[in-house]
C-alpha cells in the first residue's frame, strides 16, 4: 500500500511538476488526531534529524507545510508532519543541531528565507477577486492567497482544474470521483516565521515569495533579513517590554542602515534603531523597549518594522499578545496544552492559541471543571471567577475568590451540571455542536473573559440481557430491552436523500463479561462487496464500527478498542458472510488474530433495503478493565452508493467532524449491575502499531531520484566515500 500511495504521491505533484518526493520512511500507522501518539511512534529526534538533513541538502527558500495545530478533524500525522517542518526552519540555520551533519557529512548550516502552514481562518467570495477580499479571523496575521482560477499557460487549464486533475490520483483514498465548484476559489497560507522583508498586506499571487524569491517591496537585495522578536509574547498594557530588530546582508554591504518601528495607536517604543554598517553574514540587531497604554483592552497587535539603507527599504511584522493583569483560562484538552506548550516551547507562540478550548459533557451529566489563574502583572492582585453559562447549564459554586502574588499561578474549579436533558447533543447541540460558555475573571485593573464550548454527548444505560443473545443477525424477543439508539446523525459527507437511502439505529446489552451489540441499518444500495482478505479499512463501503473506551478517559484511540464491521463479502462457498477487524485502537489488525471470542453475523432480507450487524465482544478483549459508570461508547455507520470502494456518508450516535478519532467527544454508556473480574488492568498497555511502513530502499523511484539528486533514501546519512556494496541476489 505504501508504495501504491508514493506512485499516486508522485503522479498527483507531477501535475505541478514537482519532480522529487523525500520519504522520511516512518510509519502511516493509522487515523488518529494525536500529534503526542505520533511522536511517541516515530520518535522525535530521529525523524527531524531526517528533516533537516533534507533541509539542508535541497535548500528550500520557502516552506509549505502543514496545520500543525490540534483543530478538530486535523489528522495527527499531519500535525506532527507541520511541527517538524517548523523545527527544522529553525534547526537548518543552527550549527549546534545535529553538528554530526556538518562535521562528518559534509552539510552546512542553511537558512530557510519564510514558513507557512496551508489554510487560513477566515472567509470570503470565491472568484478572481478572493485575494483581496478575504476577511481574516485574525487580522493580525500575515496570509498570502492565489486565485486558482489562472490559466496555467504551459497546461492550458485553470489551476483548479489542475489540481482536481491532481487529487483523483489518490485513488487508493477514495478521492477518484472529487469535483470542485464551479467558481474557483482561492489557495490561502498562513505565514508562521519569515526571515525577510516582505509586504504583511499583500495580495499579489507572488506574496508569499517575496523576499525569497522574488524582491519584496522596496528595493533591498533579495535575501536581506529582517525580522522582529520580542521578549514575550504575553505583555501587559502599560508594562514595557523589548523588542529586537534582526538584520542581516544579502548583497553589498549597507552603510547606514536604520530600523523603525510601526506600533498601534498610543503605543510608545524608546530606541534609535541605528545600525551602522551592515556587511557579509554577521547578524546586526537594534533592541527597542515597547510600552503599550494602560487601559489597552487584551488583544492580539501587530508590530512592524520598517529596515532603510539608502534609497531602498523593506518591512517586516510581529504579532504580540496583550493580556490581562490576571487571565483565567479553562483548562485545556491533553493534545491542545502539549500544543500549546510546543509553540511556546519552538518559538511559535502565536499559533498555541488557535484552537478554541472544549470540554465535553454527558446528558445529565455533572464535571468539574478547572479555570487555571496567571497573575502576569507587577502587583498582588485578588477577584473573583465565574462560569456564565448557556440555558440548560449550571455551575456550583457561582464564584471562586483569588489572591495571587505577582507572577504567581493558581487554579479554581466548578462542578458544571446539564439540568436540560432534552437538549440536542453532539454536532446538533449549540452552534455546530458547541454549547459557548465563558469563564470571567476579575481584578483591580478590570475583568477578563475567555469563550470555551461545551460539547453534549449522549448517554445511554447498557442492561444485563435475562440469557446471552444468539449472535444470529435477528433481535429474537427478550434479548435487547435497553433502549434504541438512533444512529442516524451525519458527522461527514453528504447528507442522506431519505431515512432509506441511510439511516440506523443500534441497541445493547450484556451478559457474563461479554457485551451484545445489535445494529439495524437502512440502506437503498449495497456499496462494493470486498474479498475476505480485504476485510480492512471499513470506511470504503457499507459497514458500521464499535468504539470503545473502556476508562472513558482516552486522551486517544491507542487505549480503546475499535472493531469495522463488514455486514458481508464475496466468499459465496460459505454463503457470503459478515466480517470484522480492529482499526486504529490499541491492537488493530484482522479480526480473528486481535480479537479472538468476538462473533459477528449479519442478516439482509430482499429485496435488498438495509441489513442487520450483530456482535458479541468480550470485554477481556478491551485494553482495560470497563468502568461500569463510564464505558465511552461510540457507533458509526458508514454508508456507500458506489462500487468504486469510495464512501459518501458517515453516520452515528454522537457526531463530531473526526469524531471517530476524539474518545472525548463518545457517548457515555452505563453498564447496570456489570462489575470488571477482578485484577484486570485498569491501565492500558502500549498499542501494537504496525511496523510495516513501506521503505525508500524498496521503490525503484525512490532509488532512481537518489542516484539523480544524491539525496539519501528515507532521509538518512549517506554512505561513506568509498563505501562498497555486494549484491547477493
Amino acid at each position: 500500500l505504501g508504495l501504491l500511495r508514493e506512485a499516486e504521491e508522485r503522479r498527483a505533484v507531477g501535475r505541478a511538476l514537482i519532480e522529487n518526493v523525500y520519504n522520511l520512511d516512518a510509519v502511516d500507522f493509522y487515523y488518529t488526531v494525536s500529534a503526542p501518539l505520533t511522536e511517541g511512534i516515530w520518535r522525535h529526534e530521529a525523524v527531524l534529524e531526517k528533516v533537516v538533513r533534507i533541509v539542508r541538502l535541497t535548500r528550500p527558500e520557502v516552506i509549505v507545510t502543514m496545520n500543525p495545530a490540534p483543530s478538530p478533524g486535523n489528522h495527527g500525522n499531519h500535525q506532527y508532519a507541520a511541527r517538524l517542518a517548523i523545527e527544522a526552519f529553525q534547526a537548518a540555520a543552527d550549527p549546534s543541531r545535529f553538528p554530526d551533519q556538518l562535521r562528518k557529512e559534509g552539510l552546512g548550516p542553511f537558512r530557510v528565507k519564510r514558513i507557512f502552514r496551508s489554510g487560513a481562518s477566515g472567509s470570503g467570495p470565491q472568484g478572481p477577486d478572493c485575494p483581496s477580499t478575504f476577511k481574516k479571523e485574525d487580522p493580525t496575521e500575515t496570509v498570502a492567497s492565489v486565485w486558482q482560477g489562472t490559466m496555467s499557460r504551459r497546461f492550458g487549464k485553470t489551476w483548479a482544474q489542475i489540481g482536481e486533475g491532481a487529487a483523483r490520483e489518490y485513488v487508493s483514498q477514495g478521492w477518484s470521483g472529487l469535483s470542485l465548484p464551479a467558481e474557483a476559489g482561492c489557495n490561502r497560507f498562513t505565514q508562521v516565521a519569515s526571515r525577510v522583508p516582505h509586504d504583511p498586506e499583500s495580495t499579489a499571487p507572488t506574496g508569499a515569495l517575496e523576499g525569497a524569491l522574488v524582491p519584496a517591496p522596496g528595493g533591498l537585495p533579495r535575501g536581506t533579513e529582517l525580522y522582529l522578536t520580542s521578549a514575550t509574547f504575553d505583555a501587559v498594557a502599560g508594562e514595557p517590554f523589548r523588542v529586537t530588530a534582526h538584520v542581516r546582508s544579502a548583497g553589498p554591504a549597507m552603510a547606514d542602515a536604520s530600523v523603525s518601528l510601526s506600533l498601534p495607536d498610543g503605543w510608545a517604543a524608546i530606541g534609535n534603531g541605528c545600525l551602522g554598517l551592515v556587511s557579509g553574514p554577521a547578524e546586526s540587531t537594534a533592541t527597542f523597549t515597547v510600552t503599550p497604554p494602560a487601559g489597552v483592552p487584551p488583544g492580539r497587535f501587530r508590530i512592524g518594522a520598517t529596515l532603510t539603507d539608502g534609497e531602498a527599504s523593506g518591512r517586516t511584522a510581529a504579532v504580540v499578545r496583550l493580556v490581562p493583569a490576571v487571565q483565567g483560562r479553562v483548562e485545556r484538552l491533553p493534545q491542545v496544552a502539549q500544543f500549546e506548550k510546543w509553540a511556546r516551547d519552538v518559538g511559535v507562540p502565536q499559533l498555541g492559541s488557535t484552537v478554541k478550548p472544549v470540554l465535553s459533557l454527558g446528558v445529565g451529566e455533572t464535571r468539574t471543571i478547572r479555570v487555571d489563574l496567571h497573575n502576569w502583572g507587577a502587583r498582588a492582585q485578588a477577584g473573583t471567577v465565574s462560569l456564565v453559562l448557556p440555558p440548560g447549564f449550571s455551575a456550583i459554586p457561582a464564584s471562586r475568590a483569588y489572591r495571587l502574588a505577582a507572577g504567581a499561578d493558581a487554579s479554581v474549579t466548578f462542578d458544571v451540571t446539564n439540568r436540560d436533558t432534552a437538549l440536542p447533543t453532539a454536532n446538533q447541540g449549540g452552534v455546530r455542536g458547541d454549547y459557548d460558555a465563558q469563564a470571567v475573571t476579575t481584578s483591580s485593573a478590570g475583568t477578563s473573559n475567555e469563550t470555551f464550548g461545551l460539547e453534549l454527548v449522549p448517554v445511554t444505560t447498557i442492561p444485563r440481557a435475562a440469557a446471552a443473545p444468539v449472535v444470529d443477525g435477528t433481535e429474537s424477543p427478550g434479548e435487547y430491552l435497553g433502549p434504541s439508539l438512533d444512529l442516524s446523525r451525519v458527522w461527514e459527507g453528504s447528507p442522506c436523500a431519505s431515512a432509506a437511502d441511510c439511516s440506523g439505529s443500534a441497541k445493547l446489552t450484556w451478559y457474563g463479561d461479554d457485551l451484545f451489540v445489535l445494529v439495524n441499518v437502512r440502506d437503498d444500495l449495497l456499496g462494493s462487496v470486498v474479498m475476505p482478505a480485504d476485510c480492512k479499512r471499513h470506511w470504503r463501503t457499507d459497514s458500521v464500527e464499535i468504539a470503545l473506551d473502556p476508562r472513558g478517559a482516552s486522551e486517544n484511540t491507542s487505549t480503546t478498542f475499535k472493531a469495522g464491521l463488514f455486514p458481508v463479502t464475496a466468499d459465496p462457498a460459505r454463503g457470503n458472510p459478515a466480517c470484522f477487524e480492529r482499526d486504529a485502537d490499541n491492537h488493530q489488525g484482522p479480526g480473528r488474530e486481535t480479537a479472538p471470542g468476538m462473533v459477528v453475523a449479519s442478516k439482509a432480507a430482499g429485496p435488498y433495503a438495509g441489513y442487520a450487524l450483530e456482535a458479541k465482544i468480550p470485554l477481556g478483549l478491551l485494553p482495560s478493565a470497563v468502568d461500569p459508570q463510564r464505558l465511552g461508547l461510540n457507533l458509526f455507520i458508514y454508508d456507500s452508493d458506489t462500487q468504486d470502494l469510495s464512501g459518501q456518508t458517515r453516520l452515528g450516535w454522537s457526531t463530531f467532524g473526526g469524531v471517530q478519532g476524539d474518545p472525548y467527544r463518545w457517548g457515555h454508556a452505563r453498564l447496570a449491575g456489570y462489575a470488571p473480574p477482578a485484577g484486570r488492568p485498569t491501565i492500558a498497555p502500549d498499542p501494537v502499531i504496525p511496523r510495516t511502513a513501506a521503505l525508500s530502499v524498496d521503490s525503484p523511484q525512490s532509488i532512481l531520484q537518489s542516484a539523480l539528486d544524491g539525496v539519501p533514501l528515507g532521509g538518512g546519512p549517506a554512505a561513506a566515500a568509498g563505501a562498497r556494496v555486494r549484491i547477493s541476489s
